[in-house]
Parts: structure tokens; C-alpha cells; sequence
């Protein structure tokens, strides 16, 4: 081919444009593929509007699911610096005065001061440190002595005596024990203190010397105890004749009118005369004087009150003063100061006990041991030691910078009443514990009081419209109803309970705009634009219709298994427009929450109902199918427990170092964990203080606590103590065995234990699942999913279980199985994502070809470019030689 002309590279030929012409009518076809890639892209981008869309609305049905979401109750208090309080599906509403007296909080026990916190405290034997909690009777106190004898004629001068800081006014006329606390009283309400006047009584051995009295010509005799006369002689009356210790007792004798006298003065007798113990006492602590009385010459009676010999009566007088006690109304320790409160029998000094103190152990509370021995029997060791124990105690070290300034102070974690601490000490088998310990640690309120106690266990106390509540505390359940009050100081204030109907309003408010979005969106990707005459991402996409239809059918559907008049979402104002949006009458749906604001939550949640009271609605699936079900119940669930094989004693001692290995709860294969080494305090017991204490250390020891496992100990109608756990159905079972001490076969006798039983039955005369008190409908059946609770009752037909499924609570589930990964909008866009995939390669393996194709080309018209080039140069050569041919011609 013959060619003029030269290409840029110096060829005859411009290959690379050729090439790059013919590439890019070869190329053609890739530009399908990328709007292919291009539309897809576009459908993934529409189903992640609508995956998005369909989420909000899935969110917006949150606050509606559950028909409780419905139940809620506002509460607002008058004064929340009183208190606050939340309302649950229970309350009621309503008004409410409440009156806050007394907070809960819990008590303090502080050890005397010593002088360090590092020095060893005994010997370092070992000696075992028992907690226990519970409740203590009993007035918290101080006991006054007899107070000085010159109190009766000189009073109690002013300024002798303070309490907490407050001056007790006291004079010339302050001469007795009930004037004193009379005194006191006056200021009960700045000291926190009140007193009592104990009995004034006179000596037992006042009449034991007592002779006839004797009265000469012109002698008389009178005898008189508190104002009343007992005994009268004129004169003239020989020894024997007249008064004598037997006619004082015949005086006595009921009826008498002097007996008679005495009472209504508040005076009683114990003993007699003739006996040589007659007594006289006088309750209200009023100063009690016995006075004989003579008249005549010198010598003119002889005989009486210690004058057994016939010795001369010339009259006397006895009185009898008494002392006074103190209570601290909180349980607070009291100081006693002032010039000189030992005239008033008091000693100065802050301090206080249980005075006649009971203390009732709360099995529900655990209790637990810290052991001290050499390696730990310093405060710090000890505190150390029972705050790594968790015993529900916190221990610490005050200093108060005196000379002994180092107190360990142990404070209840729990705050009420019943969180009173009792602590005992033990030695080690048959040794006694350390002295010194003992010494310094011993706390019982009904025993020794080693430890003062600074603050009180005490409850909270309030009233409810009048009705007094207590409270362990400060966080009040069930005084309302539903309501839990907590409580932050005391006054009063009010309470209102009332409706959240603000809350659900504004909830199915969001729920109406999320379908209308969700409705705008489906719009958008699948509709027809008429103004720019294109047509939305999923138009005719069938998943996309798919989804618009099931929402708007379930939307337009009635609820089954409802009674009444709200089955549809029409009932409370909520319709669809012409154009397909969601409307909601205000009006109508405000009418709907003041009638049936309780049947509402049925309309939108899933709800279960029995006609059994005790039978609860759990839970319940998706698979659930509304409809009522009867129940029926074959076998109750049982605990696993251990019974003693006879009645326990009425007094059992426990001895010192008693432990048992205790299994509570194991399975199959056994598990280690599940058993523990429990130690039981030593003590003599009552049969119900031994079941108190046998539940508290056992619910005490940390590898059962912490595991949620518990048991409760009883005494049963036979006497018998059982053990049980806490736990139902075949995972329950308890096993108890000696390690130490007091055996198990001692309070067993060799008894077998029993283990749990599951519950069995049918619901809607379907097979069910059994565990614990729980029955669970088996998959494939109608009550599939459907779990409800037995916690009482007897065996036999049990009434019926209801259960509906609301918009909300269905739309929900329609929403989350459209989300899930083998939903419709998930498979929609992972097929797309897949062939975006798909056509990824395909480009990439006819783009690969390309390559293959321009190669050719490249080098084809590079040889035909070498080719022509050569023809050019013979050419050239045969022109020249041409030429020159011609020239020599």
C-alpha cells in the first residue's frame, strides 16, 4: 500500500491513535455494564431509605409494645425536699398527706479507745466473731442510782444537772425521784431524753427488830407510812396488849380499810411484820416516809420500830428515796453533765445501753464469722478482717486525739430496725476466746454491752393519710399501692397520683408520624413522578409493594382475643386518610384514655391475662397465637428440702467451731461450687432462734450469695426443722453433712433430703415445658413462646390464660423480622449487593479482554508500520537508482 506522509512516532503510521479509534468501538459494551452497576446502586440506595424508614417506624413503637407502657401513673409530691416518688402498673390515682416522723438509718457501734491502731490486742488466740442482725425491744439508756439522802430535805439546787447540753431546772422543792423526772420531762423535747421515777421502797429489814409498844399514864403512839396510819394506842396499854408486829400484819390483811388507804395512795406491801421483811413501796417514785409518832413524858412509850428489846421510843422517821432511769427516745447515747448530777444519782459522761433488752435475730438477713488469731488481732487486723469478709458491716478506725484515741467504729450497711447487730465471740473447740476480745467486741442487747452504740438501727416512720407505716427504709414500697415513696426528710407533704396520659399520647402521636414517614417514603421509591416523568428507585418492585401492603393489612386489621369496644385503631381516633396517611382525632383518643385508659394497652401491646390469681402473665414470643387457653396443672413445683427425722428440742446448744459442708442447688455432673463450708455460731438456741440461725449463715456464706442461691429454715407443724431451698423445680435440692462441732445427724438424725420437682400440666391442651414455677408452651403448638408463672395454688383445673397481640406489639415483630438477615429488605439488598457483584466481575473480565484486544491491534499495526516503513526505504532506493541511471544515460 502505498502512503505518504510520516506519523508522529516516525513511522509511517500513527499507531497509537489507530488503535486508541478501534479501543474505543471495541470499549462500547462497558458502558452497559457500569448503568447496570449505576441502576443497582440506585435500588441499593432506595432499600437503605426504606430499611432506615422501616426502623424509625419499628422505634417509634417502643413506648407501645407492652400494654404496662399504658399502666404508668405520674407521681409529683407538694414538697420534694420531703420526698419523691415513682408510680407503677398498679397504683391508683389519687390525693395523698403524707407525714415523714422518722428516717430509717443504720446502727454504729464504737469500741473504747486504746492506744494504737497496730498493737496486738490479747494473746492472738483464736476466737471467732459471730454477726448477727435483727431486732432489738427494750428501752435505750441509762440506769440512775439511789439518788443522795439530803435530796428529801435540800431538793436538788439548780445547775447540777445537764442532759445533751441542756440546763434541767431543779430547786429547794425537787425532793424526790418523780419530781426529778418531772423535771426532766419538761425537757424531753430539746434533750431527746425522758425519764422514769423507779419505786421508792423502804428497807426489807425496817421491821425486823420491832417490839410491842408499850404506853405509860400519859404516853401515845402512832404509826404512819406515806401519810396513811397504819396503827394507833392510847395510854395505859401494857406490852402485849396493844400494837404489836402480828396486829400490824391483821391491819394489812385484806379487806382492811388501811390496806385500803395504802393503794389509793399508789403504796403497796410485800412481807410481813411478824416476819421481820414487811415492806412498803411506792410506784411513782414520790418519796415514801414511814413516821412513828409519840406523846407523853420521855419514857412514856417504849417498843416499835427497832426497839425490839422493850428499849424507849422517843419517834423517828424513815424515808425512802429512789433514783430515776433515762431513755433516749432515738437510741442515742446520752451525756449527763452539770455542777453535781451525782446528787441526782447520774455519773458524768456520754454513754447509754439496752436496759432489759431482748434481741430477735431476722433470719432473712445473713449473718456471718471473721476469725481473729495472732495474725490479725490489731483494730487494723480486725477491721481488715471483717471488711474482706462482706458481711453487710463496714468497719473503720476513728481517732478522737485523746490519750486512747483509736475507736473501731463497725456501722450496718442495711438501714432499719431489724439491722440491729449482735455479736458474740467464741474460742476454738474447747478453747475460750480471746479475753481481751471479749472484752472489747462482746455486744448483745440483752447481755453484755461492751461496745457503745452511737447510733441506732431505726426504721422509717410515716403516716399515710393517717395510717401509720414503717418502713426498713427509706425507700418505701406498697404504703400506696403501686407507688415507691422515698423519703429524704422528715415533714409533711402531699402526694398526687395521677394518669400518664400525657406519655402515651405523646407516644402514639410518634407512632402516627412514623407510619406517615415510612408511608412517604414507600411513596417516593415506588411511585410515578407526572411533572418530571420519571418514576421512583422501586417502582413495580414487588419486595418494596410487599412491604406496603403487610404494614397497611395489619394496620387495618381488628385485634382478636379483645373484649369490649377497642379491637381497632378506629376506636381511638386513629384512621387513614384518602391519600394514605395516618390521622389521629384528639379528640376522640383523649375520650378513649379517660374511659379506658387501662384497655388501651391491649389495643397496642401484647397482653396475657388469667383468671387464676395466682397464675401470672410472663412473657411470650412472636409465635405466640392469641386465643384463650384453660389450664390445667398435674404437679406443683416443689423445693428441695431436708427435713429432720424428729422434732427438734426446745433448747439446742450449738457447740464452739460448728461447721457443716452444705450443697445447695447442684446438677449433674456435681459441681464444687455449688457446695460450701458453713459455719453455724455457737449458742444455746430455741428451736425457732436455731431455724433463724441456721438460715442466716447459711444464706450468709458468699459462694451461695453470690451464686443467687438462698435457703429458708422453719420449724413445721410437727416440730420438725426443715431446711429448704430457696429455689424451685428438679434444680433444686439442699445436702447437708459435719465438718466440724454439733453434727448434722445430731439435728437430722440421719434424714434424707428430698429434691425439687418442676411444674407439670397443659395449656389449652397443649404440651409444656415445666421449670421451677415456670410453664413454657412448646414450639410448634398455638402457646408456643407463651410463659407464665404458678406460684401457688393446687393441682387440678386452673381457670383459663388469655393472650392478645396489639398493632403495636405485631408491627413491631413484622418490623424486626422484615430487618432481620433472612428478612425480605436484608435478602432484597444482599441479591442486589450480589449482583452488583456479579456485574463487577463481568466488567472486569471484558475489560481484561479489552487488554487482550489492544495488544493485538498494537502489535498488528506495528508490523504493518515496519512494513511499510521498509517499502518506503526500497523505494527511495530504487528512485535514486532510477535517477542515476537516467543521468548517465
Amino acid at each position: 500500500m502505498a502512503t505518504s506522509g510520516v506519523s508522529a512516532s516516525g513511522g509511517m503510521l500513527d499507531v497509537s491513535t489507530i488503535v486508541s479509534q478501534l479501543m474505543q468501538a471495541e470499549a462500547a459494551p462497558l458502558a452497559k455494564y457500569d448503568q447496570k452497576t449505576a441502576s443497582y446502586q440506585a435500588k441499593l440506595s432506595a432499600y437503605g431509605s426504606l430499611s432506615g424508614a422501616v426502623g424509625v417506624f419499628q422505634a417509634s413503637l417502643g413506648g407501645l409494645t407492652k400494654a404496662t407502657d399504658f399502666k404508668a401513673l405520674s407521681a409529683t409530691a407538694g414538697k420534694p425536699e420531703v420526698l419523691s416518688a415513682s408510680a407503677g402498673a398498679k397504683a391508683v390515682a389519687g390525693n395523698y398527706k403524707i407525714n415523714v416522723s422518722q428516717l430509717a438509718q443504720s446502727q454504729t457501734l464504737t469500741t473504747p479507745g486504746i492506744a494504737s491502731n497496730k498493737s496486738s490486742i490479747g494473746t492472738g488466740a483464736k476466737t471467732s466473731i459471730s454477726f448477727q442482725f435483727g431486732s432489738v425491744s427494750g428501752g435505750f439508756g441509762m440506769a440512775g442510782t439511789t439518788m443522795a439522802a439530803n435530796i428529801a430535805r435540800d431538793g436538788i439546787s439548780n445547775g447540777s444537772l445537764t442532759i445533751n447540753g441542756t440546763a434541767i431546772a431543779t430547786d429547794s422543792t425537787t425532793t424526790s425521784a418523780r419530781a426529778l423526772a418531772e423535771a426532766i420531762n419538761s425537757k424531753s423535747t430539746t434533750t431527746g431524753v425522758t425519764a422514769t421515777a423507779q419505786p421508792a421502797a423502804t428497807s426489807a429489814s425496817l421491821f425486823a427488830n420491832f417490839g410491842e409498844v408499850t404506853t405509860g399514864a400519859d404516853g401515845g403512839y402512832t404509826l404512819s407510812v406515806g401519810g396513811v396510819q397504819l396503827a394507833a394506842q392510847g395510854a395505859n396499854v401494857g406490852a402485849g396488849a396493844g400494837l404489836t408486829a402480828a396486829s400490824i400484819d391483821t391491819a394489812l390483811t385484806d379487806p382492811s380499810t388501811v390496806l385500803t388507804a395504802l393503794t389509793n395512795a399508789g403504796i403497796t406491801i410485800s412481807g410481813t411484820a411478824a416476819g421481820g421483811d414487811l415492806k412498803f413501796t411506792r410506784a411513782d417514785g414520790a418519796n415514801l416516809v414511814v413516821e412513828e409518832k409519840v406523846t407523853g413524858s420521855p419514857a412514856a412509850v417504849t417498843g416499835g420500830i427497832g426497839n425490839g428489846g422493850g428499849e424507849v421510843n422517843g419517834g423517828s422517821s424513815a424515808t425512802a428515796v429512789s433514783g430515776i432511769s433515762l431513755s433516749s427516745t432515738d437510741a442515742s447515747p446520752i451525756t449527763i453533765a452539770g455542777s453535781n448530777p451525782t446528787v441526782a444519782g447520774l455519773t458524768a459522761g456520754t454513754g447509754g445501753t439496752y436496759l432489759g433488752g431482748t434481741f430477735t435475730q431476722d433470719a432473712n438477713i445473713a449473718s456471718g464469722i471473721v476469725t481473729i488469731d495472732s495474725t490479725n488481732n490489731s483494730l487494723e487486723g480486725i477491721r481488715d478482717a471483717v471488711n474482706k469478709a462482706g458481711l453487710g458491716v463496714t468497719a473503720t478506725i476513728v481517732s478522737d486525739g485523746s490519750a486512747n484515741p483509736y475507736h473501731l467504729v463497725f456501722t450496718s450497711n442495711a438501714t432499719g430496725a431489724n439491722s440491729s447487730m449482735k455479736m458474740t465471740l467464741s474460742g476454738n473447740d474447747t478453747d475460750p476466746p480471746d479475753a481481751a476480745l471479749v472484752d472489747m467486741l462482746s455486744y448483745d442487747p440483752s447481755g453484755a454491752q461492751k461496745m457503745t452504740q452511737t447510733t441506732a438501727a431505726q426504721d422509717t416512720k410515716l403516716s399515710v393519710n393517717g395510717i401509720a407505716v414503717t418502713s426498713h427504709s427509706n425507700n418505701v414500697g406498697e404504703a400506696i399501692q403501686g407507688v415507691t415513696l422515698t423519703v429524704t426528710q422528715t415533714g409533711s407533704s402531699t402526694l398526687n397520683v395521677s394518669k400518664n396520659t400525657g406519655t402515651v399520647k405523646s407516644n402514639v402521636e410518634s407512632f402516627v408520624k412514623a407510619y406517615n414517614d415510612l408511608n412517604g417514603t414507600l411513596k417516593k421509591l415506588t411511585g410515578y413522578n407526572a411533572d418530571t416523568k420519571s418514576g421512583g428507585a422501586l417502582q413495580g418492585d414487588s419486595t418494596a409493594q410487599s412491604v406496603q401492603a403487610q404494614v397497611r393489612r395489619m394496620m387495618t386489621s381488628t385485634i382478636s382475643g379483645l373484649s369490649g369496644n377497642l379491637t381497632t385503631l378506629g376506636s381511638v381516633g386513629i384512621s387513614f386518610a384518602k391519600d394514605g396517611t395516618l390521622s389521629l382525632d384528639s379528640s376522640k383518643f383523649s375520650k378513649a384514655l379517660e374511659t379506658s385508659f387501662d384497655d388501651i394497652g391491649a389495643l397496642f401491646g401484647a397482653v396475657g391475662r388469667s383468671s387464676d390469681t395466682l397464675v401470672s402473665f410472663t412473657s411470650s414470643t412472636s409465635a405466640t397465637k392469641p386465643g384463650t387457653y384453660g389450664l390445667t396443672i398435674t404437679q406443683m413445683a416443689t423445693q428441695g428440702a431436708m427435713t429432720s427425722a424428729a422434732a427438734v428440742p426446745a433448747s439446742t446448744t450449738i457447740a464452739p467451731n460448728t461447721t457443716w459442708a452444705v450443697t445447695l442447688n447442684d446438677g449433674t455432673p456435681s459441681n464444687s461450687k455449688n457446695t460450701a463450708n458453713v459455719t453455724i455460731p455457737a449458742g444455746t438456741y430455741t428451736a425457732a432462734e436455731l431455724a433463724k440461725v441456721m438460715q442466716s449463715s447459711i444464706n450468709g456464706t458468699s459462694a451461695f450469695s453470690s451464686a443467687g442461691s438462698a435457703v429458708t429454715a422453719t420449724i413445721d407443724t410437727d416440730g420438725k426443722l426443715v431446711l429448704s431451698s430457696a429455689k424451685y423445680g428438679s434444680a433444686s435440692n439442699i445436702a447437708v453433712s459435719s465438718t466440724s462441732g454439733t453434727t448434722t445427724d445430731s439435728l437430722f438424725g440421719g434424714a434424707t433430703p428430698a429434691a425439687g420437682m418442676d411444674v407439670a400440666g397443659t395449656l389449652g391442651g397443649h404440651a409444656v415445658i415445666g421449670t421451677g414455677q415456670t410453664m413454657t408452651g412448646l414450639a410448634g403448638t398455638d402457646v408456643e413462646g407463651l410463659k407464665i408463672e404458678i406460684t401457688g395454688g393446687a393441682i387440678g383445673d386452673r381457670g383459663t390464660v388469655s393472650f392478645s397481640q396489639g398493632y403495636a406489639y405485631q408491627l413491631n415483630n413484622l418490623a424486626a423480622t422484615m430487618l432481620s438477615k433472612t428478612g425480605q429488605i436484608t435478602s432484597r439488598t444482599d441479591g442486589i449487593n450480589k449482583s452488583i457483584k456479579d456485574v463487577a466481575k463481568q466488567r472486569d473480565a471484558f475489560a481484561d479482554k479489552l487488554t487482550g484486544i489492544e495488544a493485538r491491534y498494537r502489535a498488528q499495526y506495528s508490523r504493518l508500520d515496519v512494513m511499510l516503513s521498509q517499502m518506503q526505504t526500497t523505494s527511495s532506493y530504487l528512485t535514486q537508482q532510477l535517477a542515476s541511471i537516467a543521468a548517465n544515460s
